[in-house]
Order: structure tokens, then C-alpha cells, then sequence
């Protein structure tokens, strides 16, 4: 049976459907195939190649991370968990410098959202320059802390509906007293409302400097 299967590998009906999945499977599941279509027949054969297609896609799938560099211990700066490695997900990492005594602040942010059989839809943004709210005594989640808040425009997008130039806020708070309940708040308007999150939880890190 063996060797039957083998030579089916090259029948001129069975040749080409093996062939397309042959980046995807080794020497044994070819023959595999090869007996799949002698018993069951060319449609089953075809059943196979969708799923085994499918699935070789999905598991190829990069990870999300954000392209913007990253930087060791920024006067302002935060990222919410690690990057996406599955089939769904979000994430988000920003940093910048910031001047509370003149309202100054400067910085980037990227957000990425992952969602299945569609592309990653990730946002660059930049930080206005002037400094919109700020307090070391702020209290969020329950616990005392350090926030700021600032506005943000879409310099970059792979999301269509999230255009570049839309603006937005990022609210960042950071919890002290030896209290770790972070949280960083993205508000957009209607056209990139899907990237409205608010992340909380341990694996939200932030950093904002006290008055």
C-alpha cells in the first residue's frame, strides 16, 4: 500500500493538489495523501488541503509589538502587558519627556490591535506639546497616584478607518505608596473609536513624575 501510495504522489490527477501543500508537509503525511485520495477521492483530498492551508496560516502569524524604539527609563512612558502572540489582542507602549513646570511635554505612542482574518490595525501617535492635566494627587482604581493627561494625533495608521491627523487624549496614571494599579486610557472620536482602551491590571506599567 505503501508503495502505491507513492506512486499516486505523481499521478497526473493527484500531482498537483500534493504539490500545493508540499511547503507545508513532509514525506510521510504526502503519502498520507496519496492513500486519502485513492479511498476517498479527490474531494477529500481538497477538504484537506483547506484545513491544513488554515492552519499553516494562522500559526505563521507575527508577533505585534509596535514599531516605535524602545527607551530605558523615560521621564514619562508606560506599555501594557507583553506584545500580541496569539490571534487576538491588544497592546500599547509609549514614552517622552515631559517639563511640569512649564506644561511642556514631548513623546510617541503606538497602539496595536489584533482581530481575527484581518490585518493588524496599529496606530502611531504623536504628543501635543502643551501639557493638558496633571496632579500627584490623584486618586484612581481606588489608590493615590501621579497622572497626566495629554492630547494625541494619528501620525501613522494601517487601520482605514482610523485616519491620520485624527486627534485624541491619553490618560496616564501611575499608583505609589507601594500600590501597583496602573492604568492608561486612550479616547478617540468616532473615526478611531475601536481604539478607545483602557488597560488595567499587572501588567500595566507606567511612569509619571511628581509635581
Amino acid at each position: 500500500m505503501a508503495s502505491l501510495a507513492r506512486l499516486q504522489l505523481h499521478s497526473p490527477a493527484i500531482a498537483p493538489i500534493v504539490a500545493g501543500v508540499t511547503p507545508l508537509i513532509g514525506m510521510a503525511e504526502r503519502v498520507r495523501w496519496a492513500r486519502v485520495l485513492a479511498v476517498g477521492g479527490l474531494a477529500s483530498a481538497l477538504v484537506l488541503v483547506l484545513v491544513v492551508a488554515a492552519g499553516a496560516a494562522g500559526s505563521s502569524r507575527a508577533p505585534a509589538y509596535c514599531t516605535i524604539p524602545t527607551v530605558g527609563n523615560p521621564p514619562w512612558g508606560f506599555h501594557v502587558g507583553e506584545q500580541i502572540t496569539g490571534a487576538t489582542g491588544t497592546y500599547a507602549h509609549g514614552h517622552g519627556n515631559i517639563n511640569l513646570a512649564t506644561r511642556a511635554v514631548t513623546g510617541i505612542i503606538c497602539q496595536v490591535d489584533r482581530v481575527r482574518n484581518a490585518p493588524d490595525r496599529q496606530i502611531i501617535l504623536s504628543v501635543d506639546p502643551k501639557l493638558v492635566y496633571s496632579s500627584h494627587t490623584a486618586v484612581i482604581l481606588g489608590v493615590p497616584g501621579n497622572v497626566m493627561k495629554i492630547d494625541v494625533k494619528v501620525k501613522s495608521s494601517t487601520d482605514p478607518e482610523c485616519k491620520v491627523g485624527t486627534s485624541g487624549q491619553v490618560v496616564v496614571f501611575a499608583s505609589y505608596n507601594g500600590v501597583h494599579r496602573d492604568l492608561v486610557q486612550f479616547t478617540f472620536p468616532a473615526a478611531c473609536r475601536r481604539h478607545d482602551h483602557r488597560y488595567t491590571g499587572l501588567d500595566v506599567v507606567t511612569n509619571v513624575p511628581p509635581e
